[in-house]
């Protein structure tokens, strides 16, 4: 047993000891000519291609907003390029709106269109119908109309919480709208 030497490094996983490797962890700057910041977000430099600028976040948003996807390609290439796109997107929205996806046309979530259901409303249904649907059908299940019957009080329950989803959805919708 005086050949073997018990190893210095055990457990799993099998890591050396936190003094092998002291040494300070080079990153990489921003490739912003003059900038020191950090740069942690990759951005490619033509289209289609795997070299990379590295940028701080500020610069990352700059370069960003200035990124032309078509930039070196002749008119006729964009306009394929555009074309191709374009088909490919038509694809997928068409799937979307009428395979696996669900009814609807993808601006609604699962509980809206629940809610529109049990409002007895089309998917493409207004704020306004969905107000004018909601009193009408809370209108006839209402406690205070049917007093003791447990199914409307059930009902009239389902009813509401089906018009709140719709009512906080065009809320959102409307501030998205106003911050965009």
């Amino acid at each position: 047993m005086a050949g073997k030497r018990r190893k210095d490094s055990w457990g799993f996983p099998n890591w050396g000891g936190y003094e092998k490797s002291q040494d300070a962890v080079t990153q990489k700057e921003c490739d912003r000519h003059g900038c020191e910041e950090a740069g942690l977000c990759p951005a490619p430099k033509t289209p289609n291609s795997p070299e990379r600028w590295y940028f701080c976040q500020k610069h990352a948003a700059e370069y960003n907003r200035g990124w032309d996807y078509f930039e070196g390609l002749d008119k006729e290439e964009a306009a394929e390029r555009q074309r191709t796109e374009q088909r490919d997107a038509n694809a997928y929205t068409e799937a979307s709106h009428y395979g696996w996806a669900g009814s609807g046309d993808g601006t609604r979530s699962g509980d809206e269109l629940l809610a529109l259901e049990i409002l007895e409303l089309e998917t493409d249904a207004d704020f306004a119908a969905i107000k004018k649907s909601f009193r009408i059908k809370a209108k006839s299940v209402h406690p205070d109309v049917k007093p003791g019957d447990e199914e409307a009080a059930k009902e009239f329950q389902k009813i509401q919480v089906a018009y709140e989803v719709l009512k906080q959805a065009e809320e959102r919708r409307q501030w998205m709208g106003a911050n965009s």
